[in-house]
């Protein structure tokens, strides 16, 4: 047992050190897993508490993103561990009395599950030679994959992506994308490749195009990931502006 705990303890202390270490690669998201019967009214609640934050200038910030399966995600960056800790709305809560309360329990009527986790923002295996962004001027739809894996799998699919990397920039694809892993709090493990677009039209011209211009060589280099992944899984979604929050 004891053997047990300071192996739990040098474990700790290694992810706060990697996650101090790279503090802008990490995100805090809370996900909601919303009813679809209860979207509507989820909306609703969700608008109020947005304008409830900017009234009381609430200093922390999200970025708000809705997935077509009815996930709703808030991502903020976070420094440390130390960030999990903060009540930045404290205050707010204070001044509002009891409102603040009944909001939750409306938002709560909405959804069977939610929950918070960490997701790092991988740079090695991100794609955008042009410079790494969370958003982009007029390109709010997501295309979203998630590529599942086993840990005895986590070495060769981690090859096998930057081999996707090294194709598409050797071919000088503009089909940019981002690459989150799991982080603390989740127990599987899995890649999220997000893709930005104007909207569905504008995903489906660019994947075409990108398939001409990788050829027939993006078989076997997409062939080697499929190798290695135990489950994918394919979603859109989008970037919601009204939903999401920048203090004063």
């Amino acid at each position: 047992m004891r053997t047990i705990k300071i192996t739990l303890a040098i474990a700790c202390y290694m992810c706060l050190t990697i996650l101090t270490a790279h503090a802008q690669k990490f995100y805090r998201v809370h996900q909601d897993n919303v009813k679809p019967s209860m979207m509507l009214e989820y909306e609703k609640v969700a608008k109020e508490f947005n304008e409830a934050c900017k009234a009381h200038n609430v200093q922390t910030q999200w970025l708000a993103t809705t997935m077509d399966d009815f996930r709703y995600l808030y991502v903020s960056p976070i420094e440390n561990f130390a960030a999990l800790d903060e009540r930045p709305m404290a205050d707010m809560a204070k001044a509002m009395g009891d409102d603040f309360g009944k909001l939750f329990e409306r938002f709560d009527k909405c959804y069977d599950s939610h929950g918070t986790y960490i997701i790092v923002l991988d740079e090695e295996l991100t794609y955008m030679p042009e410079g790494i962004t969370q958003t982009q001027e007029g390109l709010d739809y997501r295309d979203y994959y998630f590529i599942h894996f086993t840990p005895e799998n986590a070495k060769n699919l981690k090859e096998a992506m930057k081999g996707v990397k090294e194709m598409f920039a050797a071919k000088g694809s503009k089909n940019y994308y981002r690459i989150y892993r799991t982080g603390f709090g989740q127990m599987d493990s899995y890649y999220m490749i997000a893709m930005s677009s104007k909207d569905a039209i504008d995903s489906a011209q660019k994947s075409k195009e990108n398939q001409e211009l990788l050829g027939p060589e993006r078989f076997e280099v997409f062939g080697k990931v499929l190798k290695y992944a135990s489950k994918m899984e394919e979603v859109t979604g989008e970037i919601r502006r009204d939903l999401s929050y920048m203090p004063k």
